[in-house]
């Protein structure tokens, strides 16, 4: 059985140097269930990536988000309506809008890396 939450990964790129694309390495080589997400669709590392949070195989505890800000509203809608508990806003993902919707909807909001902050990295 997997200790860790399934995570969703919003804005994995399949370029090696983005940061999408390193947290997804790390999560999936850590053990985690990670799912990418990218509206482009694609594979990355031999797993697929979901245009949507709605297409993922199972239910995501976790999301961390790594967009830029003005696409935060509408990942943070998707994941009020995919019932995700925690949502990460990594440096240079952040949107006050968007903090206070996944807040109001009752999500736990941070404002960090979550690979920081998890000793991940």
């Amino acid at each position: 059985m997997n200790a860790h939450p399934v995570v969703a990964v919003f804005g994995v790129s399949q370029e090696p140097a983005k940061y999408g694309h390193k947290i997804f390495k790390t999560l999936q080589a850590k053990g985690f269930t990670v799912f990418g997400i990218n509206p482009k669709g694609g594979q990355i590392l031999g797993a697929p990536l979901y245009m949507c949070l709605a297409d993922l195989p199972q239910r995501a505890h976790t999301a961390i988000m790594v967009i830029p800000p003005a696409a935060l509203p509408q990942a943070v809608r998707q994941c009020i309506d995919g019932g995700v508990k925690e949502i990460w806003f990594q440096p240079g993902a952040q949107s006050q809008e968007a903090y206070d919707l996944a807040v109001q909807a009752g999500i736990a909001a941070q404002d960090g890396c979550f690979m920081a902050e998890n000793g991940l990295w």
